[in-house]
């Protein structure tokens, strides 16, 4: 059976980061306003599926290693790597002045380019329908202040 020192050293790693965040959830206040959950619920799911997802990894690390590896000479294509390093880098610097509806959907663009879709105007189409719907999920009902941007106007002033 094969064991790789460095997947066990990795799935370790990775339960290790959820027990850190499931600690600093512990330190937030729980008390929930009229929703009934605290600022502290969401953290402890993250921290709870970070923790499952190390116990997983070292399940299939200690009985015969991960399935389902790339070969090696697959294991790294920069093409995909430089296309979503850009769209996250264009969202850090479009959302504050463009808004999150156009830093989102340049964001969806260079992902999905990256994982090798080459059709530009579908993934544009989706990324705007899923940017708009998430920006109003978040401010209309949530009430939650997103930058509107270049949109705020068509959006109904919505977001700061």
């Amino acid at each position: 059976m094969h064991r790789s020192g460095a997947e066990i050293a990795l799935s370790l790693g990775v339960v290790a980061l959820g027990i850190g965040v499931a600690a600093v959830t512990a330190t937030l206040p729980s008390e929930g306003g009229y929703a009934g959950i605290g600022p502290n619920f969401i953290p402890a799911v993250v921290g709870a599926g970070i923790i499952l997802l190390g116990v997983w990894l070292g399940f299939e690390a200690f009985t015969g290693g991960w399935r389902k590896r790339v070969d090696e000479e697959e294991a790294f294509r920069p093409a995909p790597f430089l296309w979503v390093s850009a769209g996250l880098f264009a969202h850090m610097l479009l959302i504050g002045w463009a808004g999150f509806v156009v830093a989102g959907t340049v964001l969806f663009a260079c992902v999905a380019r990256g994982f090798g879709s080459r059709r530009l105007i579908r993934d544009l189409c989706i990324a705007i329908a899923l940017s708009v719907g998430i920006f109003l999920f978040f401010v209309k009902l949530l009430n939650v202040n997103l930058p509107g941007g270049w949109l705020a106007p068509l959006l109904g002033g919505a977001g700061i």
